[in-house]
């Protein structure tokens, strides 16, 4: 068992360590200014319609396509209602433009079936196709001491963007992902040769062979993830959520970036519910309990 965990539970605990230096080997992701990244990905969608003309695709199955790839991009985007607009860009400028004249309405119900084939109803309880930031999980490393080859699970990896955030943290880690959706297990894939990564149920999966396991879920789901670390994840294991408190486990520490979502985490010692409050809430700051 690594020595973090073997803390005497007579100590008081340590005093929030400040945060406020650059993380080693951070990348500062810029972002576009408001709205070219809409504008970008609706010519994106237009210049996919154009192409798949190009190559003698029907104008239906072009038309549905791209709006499947912006109704994609619509899910990076920051607010409700930018991923509304960004979403509805292209469909109502194809209507506007009067391409759709004559169409029968089932071409319009194409795209949403596509979409539900890629995010299937089974997984609409879980989290969104919310992105991990690439430096989210910086500084993990300092507080959780992991062994050499580590197996590592991303549960419900989506795109593989928690994939490569653990990545940047434990590159000689034994990253695995599993992911509900046909689609976006593929895509993850791709974007990541170098980890496992399958379909299937993340909830059915077990996490009892596991070092850590990252979560990036919603306030709802959580008290499952809870039940579930409980009942499967070994002592000595780690369990990371990233925004959203794991309520009924004991955090160890709480990291807090700059301007990024709080990364909770957790040390599996016993099955047995938390007492006494959790960590203070400081921006900017690391805190141990």
């Amino acid at each position: 068992m690594p020595v973090s965990l073997r803390r005497p539970t007579t100590l008081p605990p340590p005093p929030a360590i400040a945060r406020t230096r650059p993380q080693a080997g951070a990348v500062a992701s810029p972002s576009l200014p408001w709205p070219l990244p809409a504008l970008l990905c609706w010519a994106l969608a237009w210049g996919h319609w154009l192409g798949m003309q190009s190559l003698g695709v029907g104008v239906g199955m072009s038309f549905a396509s791209a709006v499947l790839i912006s109704s994609a991009l619509a899910l990076l985007a920051t607010s409700r209602w930018r991923r509304l607009m960004i979403a509805a860009g292209f469909p109502l400028s194809f209507a506007l433009s009067g391409l759709a004249s004559g169409w029968s309405a089932v071409w319009w119900l194409l795209p949403l079936v596509l979409l539900a084939v890629a995010y299937p109803v089974r997984a609409w309880s879980d989290a969104p196709l919310f992105p991990t930031g690439a430096a989210a999980l910086d500084g993990l490393d300092e507080l959780i001491d992991l062994p050499a080859s580590a197996r590592v699970l991303d549960a419900g990896c989506g795109l593989g963007h928690g994939l490569q955030a653990l990545r940047r943290v434990w590159p000689d880690a034994r990253l695995e992902g599993i992911e509900w959706s046909r689609p976006w297990r593929l895509i993850a894939a791709l974007r990541c040769p170098w980890a496992r990564i399958r379909q299937g149920d993340m909830w059915a999966q077990s996490w009892a062979d596991h070092d850590l396991v990252y979560l990036f879920q919603r306030p709802e789901s959580m008290p499952r993830a809870v039940e579930k670390a409980r009942r499967e994840m070994r002592p000595g294991a780690w369990l990371v959520s990233l925004e959203f408190e794991a309520k009924g486990l004991r955090p160890h520490a709480r990291l807090q970036h700059p301007g990024q979502r709080p990364v909770w985490i957790y040390a599996i010692r016993e099955a047995r519910p938390a007492t006494g409050s959790g960590p203070q809430h400081h921006d900017s700051s690391v805190d141990p309990c």
